[in-house]
């Protein structure tokens, strides 16, 4: 079988074999973005090296570099034993049948490349089904654990650990990691391992509605703080250098250019006059012994995103199905009682904001309390430039198709307009 591994019949033989695999969620590679991962590892050789594909499948990643140079030695982890069965009887590799993320090893890798599994264990919306003890098993092995943490993540950490030192990893993931708050812990991690270099693919890779990037990882102390980002596009052809940086540190990993700093500068940032918080979770309204399931005298309706709009805010439409007695709104988040800026957490990307005259109660969405004295005037205005095309552009140019949510920390970074220094200078004097 090894004689044919690199021909065309072997690759269309595994059609029936993979039908079968996506029944578990798996998600195949195209070709071409193999082909792609490996011209950008940086290995001018693929000879003599101990190669570790996690999550292995049918092999997408050491298929393609045996049939370069057969002479390495190539180890997969598959969790899917009828998988494991047919590679184990296919290919000439090592195969492991166990959760790479439990996996124990002592032995150390020249190359660890793959496309990990993406999905929040636990969170019945993603197809990662483990019980509540494997969970707490990757909470407590994992250091870069965070919130409803997302299982590539933790792909990342164990493959940089089983990494020899100057060792390479590979991996083709979702873009997320570059900008969410729940992988702050993973970019410090990484700024401490050695070399980052992110190259930003986009969408539709994977015919499916998730932006991806190639990650390459040199595991190297000497290279700490070392980051590159690229920008990839005409089918894989035509890769731009967008920057690359010293010193750091593991902060949002954003799409800056002259225009965007231009932009930013000598402008006060919204987190320097704001508080941002987040609305109540909706487990806290369906536990809550006050909230209603429908409407009552001297009620009113929870909002959430469908009502929050550029500039307003719909309060005839209770698309929460959920009311709550009006007196007790403060028993859910203080902030609510007060008029305040509202700011969509999932727009798909755009800034929505709108002022919130009429203190309602929120389900979803990020809310702003100034940190001095602003007048209703200014935060209506302010609510007007962050809904404006300027800033969307902005934001656009500085995130891409990333994500759609919209984060603390990306919002604490935007800039406001230069004449609201002088509440910063009130607010220096307080």
């Amino acid at each position: 079988m090894t004689d044919h591994m690199c021909s065309k019949n072997f690759i269309l033989k595994l059609e029936s074999y993979i039908r079968d695999w996506k029944v578990y969620g798996a998600v195949s590679t195209p070709r071409d973005v193999v082909r792609f991962m490996l011209d950008v590892s940086g290995i001018p050789e693929w000879r003599g090296l101990n190669i570790l594909e996690p999550g292995c499948g049918f092999y997408d990643f050491s298929r393609e570099i045996y049939c370069r140079n057969p002479d390495n030695s190539f180890t997969g982890v598959e969790l899917n034993p009828e998988v494991y069965r047919v590679v184990r009887e296919l290919f000439p590799f090592r195969t492991v049948n166990a959760d790479f993320l439990l996996w124990s090893t002592s032995e150390r890798f020249d190359v660890v490349i793959g496309n990990p599994p993406y999905g929040i264990p636990g969170f019945k919306r993603y197809p990662i089904k483990v019980t509540p003890r494997v969970k707490e098993m990757y909470k407590r092995l994992y250091e870069t654990w965070r919130g409803k943490y997302n299982v590539y993540g933790l792909f990342i950490e164990k493959g940089v650990k089983l990494l020899r030192d100057g060792g390479r990893l590979i991996y083709v993931v979702p873009c997320t990691f570059m900008i969410l708050d729940e992988f702050s812990k993973l970019r410090e991690f990484l700024s401490r391992s050695g070399e980052i270099q992110v190259y930003y693919l986009g969408r539709n890779v994977f015919n499916k509605n998730v932006t991806v990037c190639v990650l390459v990882v040199v595991k190297d102390r000497s290279l700490r703080g070392k980051l590159k980002l690229y920008e990839v596009k005409g089918n894989l052809r035509d890769v731009i250098l967008w920057y690359e940086r010293e010193g750091y540190k593991g902060g949002i990993i954003r799409f800056e250019n002259e225009l965007t700093r231009r932009f930013e500068e000598g402008k006060p940032l919204l987190g320097e006059l704001f508080n941002l918080h987040f609305a109540a979770r909706s487990v806290e309204y369906y536990k809550h012994p006050k909230v209603s399931r429908e409407p009552k005298p001297g009620y009113v309706c929870v909002l959430k995103g469908d009502n929050l709009h550029p500039n307003w805010i719909d309060y005839d439409n209770c698309y929460s199905k959920l009311w709550i007695p009006k007196e007790s709104i403060g028993e859910f988040r203080w902030f609510y009682t007060i008029p305040h800026i509202v700011i969509a957490h999932t727009k798909g990307g755009r800034i929505v904001a709108a002022y919130d005259e009429k203190c309602y109660p929120w389900r979803e969405e990020i809310h702003l309390i100034p940190k001095t004295q602003i007048s209703q005037e200014d935060l209506k205005k302010i609510v007007e430039y962050l809904n404006s095309e300027e800033v969307q552009e902005y934001v656009k140019t500085l995130y891409k198709d990333i994500t759609p949510h919209t984060t603390i920390t990306q919002l604490k970074l935007l800039p406001l307009p230069k004449e609201y220094k002088r509440l910063m200078r009130e607010l220096n004097n307080v």
